[in-house]
C-alpha cells in the first residue's frame, strides 16, 4: 500500500484531458479519453513516465505557457493492488473521499476478466451502479467553481 499527497495538473486540450502528475508515487504525464458516464468504463490512455525528471515545475510552466491550465487538483491518494487490479482510495478537499477500480487489460480477450474483476470489487466494497461518477475529479472542482 501507497499513501501519498499528489498534485495533478490538468491543461487546456481540444479532446480528452492532459494532466501532469506530480507526487512520491507517480510523476508522469498523462493523456486519457474516456466516455463521461455514471458506469464502470474503458479508457484509452498515453502514458510518459517521468520518475527521473526530478522538479516538474520546468514542464508544468512551460505546458501552461503553450496549452494554459484547465485546473489543478490536490488529492491524497493511497494504493492498493491485488492480483492485476490497481485500488485508489483519494480524498479530495472538496468533492471528498472516493474509490476508483483499475483493471488493466492489453487485448480485447482481457474484457471479461476486468470487468468480472471490477464487478467483484464493487460488491464487495458495497459500490453500487447509483454510486458511480461520469465526471473527473477536474471536472467535479471545476463545476465547483463556476
Amino acid at each position: 500500500m501507497l499513501a501519498r499527497e499528489q498534485r495533478d495538473t490538468y491543461f487546456t486540450v481540444p479532446r480528452g484531458r492532459l494532466k501532469l502528475r506530480d507526487g512520491p508515487i507517480e510523476k508522469a504525464l498523462i493523456f486519457y479519453e474516456r466516455p463521461d458516464a455514471a458506469a464502470v468504463m474503458e479508457s484509452t490512455v498515453a502514458l510518459a513516465r517521468l520518475e527521473q525528471a526530478g522538479d516538474l515545475d520546468p514542464l508544468r510552466a512551460t505546458l501552461r505557457e503553450a496549452l494554459g491550465v484547465r485546473i489543478e487538483v490536490r488529492k491524497r491518494r493511497e494504493i492498493w493492488f491485488l492480483d492485476t487490479v490497481k485500488i485508489h482510495l483519494d480524498a479530495v478537499a472538496d468533492p471528498g473521499t472516493f474509490i476508483e477500480i483499475e483493471a488493466k487489460g492489453e487485448r480485447d480477450e482481457d474484457r471479461p476478466r476486468c470487468q468480472r474483476q471490477v464487478d467483484e470489487l464493487m460488491a464487495a466494497f458495497g459500490v453500487r451502479p447509483e454510486d458511480l461518477q461520469s465526471r473527473s475529479y477536474a471536472d467535479m472542482l471545476a463545476g465547483a467553481k463556476t
